[in-house]
């Protein structure tokens, strides 16, 4: 199909002068399922059946933009789009995980044909803010993923004993799984336990405070059968297998914060992803802005470990 916009430039001018295109190109796309099976694909277009591959680009939404010590790595948009349509081209990525107006601009450039698209649903939690727990739904509404044909959503859940903003985060995080069940749409659901550490906000990674949040997103709302869980890699990798066994959900492992070691990582990621209930890895930061900048590398050695 032939996108709305040829190039960046194009993209531009289309948003001033057809700002209608947007629902134009989310009507016109081409859907999958969210797991392509042996059942229902051939050889060829499911290279990792049942699994999942998603590329994360929701941080900027956030106010998130840095990628190790470059503080505004992902605030040059058109270089963020660039790098997401060359990931999203590789061989065995099945989808994007991103914001409203990054998926606007990928429906556009028309990079999210045959793709999964989740939508990123909770984003008030400004990075770095005294407001940070209390995050709000300021992104997608279950209502926006179906009027766009998006197939599914996304919400961060993290919990501070001592910090009340987290109570409407649970609250409003149970509700909205409750609305995207209505529209049986899956959500998955990104949970932590953290603490604030000289005023910054740190997620605790020990086997104990991973299975617990597992245990408190598992069980929220008035039923979990559209519910994913997306976990990080325990501190000690070793731990994953007793974590997992917290709850039967289907699982993605996030990618986080990897610093240089991203070979480190994969051998982390692989390990886990053996575990029953993992289903795939969702990955940004690391495969988009990797430190040796082969972005198709990094996103192709991530496929080869489903």
């Amino acid at each position: 199909m032939t996108p709305a916009a040829a190039s960046l430039r194009d993209l531009v001018r289309l948003r001033a002068e057809r700002p209608e295109a947007v629902a134009e190109a989310a009507a016109r796309r081409k859907r999958r399922p969210l797991l392509r099976t042996t059942d229902t694909s051939t050889r060829e277009d499911a290279p990792h059946p049942g699994r999942l591959m998603i590329i994360a680009a929701d941080h900027p939404a956030r106010g998130a933009l840095a990628v190790g010590d470059r503080a505004l790595a992902m605030a040059n948009r058109f270089e963020l789009l660039e790098r997401l349509r060359l990931a999203l081209s590789r061989p065995g990525v099945d989808g994007v995980l991103a914001s409203a107006d990054v998926l606007d601009d990928l429906l556009l450039l028309g990079a999210l044909e045959d793709k999964v698209v989740v939508g990123s649903m909770n984003r008030g939690g400004l990075a770095g803010a005294a407001f940070e727990l209390d995050d709000r739904f300021t992104g997608h509404r279950p209502d926006d993923l179906v009027r766009h044909g998006f197939d599914a959503g996304k919400l961060l859940l993290r919990i501070d004993h001592d910090d009340p903003g987290s109570l409407d985060t649970l609250h409003t995080a149970a509700r909205t799984i409750d609305a995207m069940a209505a529209h049986r749409l899956p959500v998955f659901v990104e949970p932590f336990l953290c603490r604030r550490v000289d005023g910054r906000l740190r997620n605790d990674l020990g086997a104990a405070a991973v299975a617990t949040s597992i245990a408190i997103a598992s069980g929220l709302a008035g039923t979990s059968a559209y519910t994913w869980l997306k976990v990080p890699v325990t501190e000690h990798p070793d731990d994953m297998a007793q974590v997992m066994e917290t709850s039967t959900l289907p699982a993605v492992l996030l990618g986080g914060e990897v610093g240089d070691d991203l070979d480190g990582a994969y051998g982390k990621w692989r390990e886990a992803l053996r575990l029953p209930t993992v289903r795939g890895l969702v990955v940004g930061r690391s495969l988009l802005y990797p430190v040796d900048g082969d972005v198709a590398g990094a996103v192709d050695t991530a496929v080869s470990l489903l």
